[in-house]
């Protein structure tokens, strides 16, 4: 028999819900957010599963990755902007009463099929981000270091980067006033 499963994605927990094809819920549970813990809750429910929807967010590529290695597939993010609009419709024919995330029609419901990335090209861009980051510190220190001395006169002016540090030890050895300030410290 055909399944739907919906997960609600949480740090510490994971909200599954199972359904049929006739829509029947078959399971609702909440297992820690680990993909073995999701996958051993699906296994257990047994059945084809046709979609497992879960909810684009900064755990999802990890789940999606672990539960791809566990064995289970025909997964698909569900994407929050869009899934916004059409629960906000759901929820104003429904009344002021809102619908659980988990529940079964959002299992069955309106998925938008999303890229995930391989676990290679999520580790790649997380180098390539942290690099970039570290950079953008580098870069700020260097300027504040350019202005603060500026106020006492000290002049940085244009120097690499493998020079900076030695510039930085001349101008503030050579100052006068830095000297004497340094050795009341």
């Amino acid at each position: 028999m055909a399944h739907f499963v919906g997960l609600d994605v949480s740090v510490k927990e994971t909200s599954v819900c199972v359904v049929d094809d006739a829509g029947k819920v078959v399971c609702e549970r909440k297992v820690p957010t680990e993909p073995d813990d999701i996958a051993v809750l699906l296994t257990s429910v047994g059945g084809d599963y046709v979609r497992v929807g879960i909810e684009a967010g900064p755990l999802s590529q990890w789940l999606v990755n672990g539960l791809s290695e566990a064995g289970a597939a025909g997964y698909l993010r569900r994407d929050p902007p869009h899934e916004g609009s059409v629960a906000g419709a759901a929820d104003q024919q429904v009344g002021p009463q809102r619908r659980a995330r988990d529940r079964p029609d959002d299992a069955v419901g309106l998925f938008k099929p999303v890229h995930v990335k391989t676990l290679a090209a999520q580790e790649q861009r997380m180098l390539l981000t942290s690099r970039k980051l570290v950079q953008r510190k580098l870069i700020d220190i260097e300027s504040d270091m350019r202005g603060t001395l500026r106020n006492f006169g000290l002049k940085v002016g244009i120097v690499s980067t493998i020079g900076y540090e030695a510039r930085i030890r001349h101008l503030v050895e050579a100052s006068h006033d830095w000297r004497r300030s340094s050795s009341r410290c």
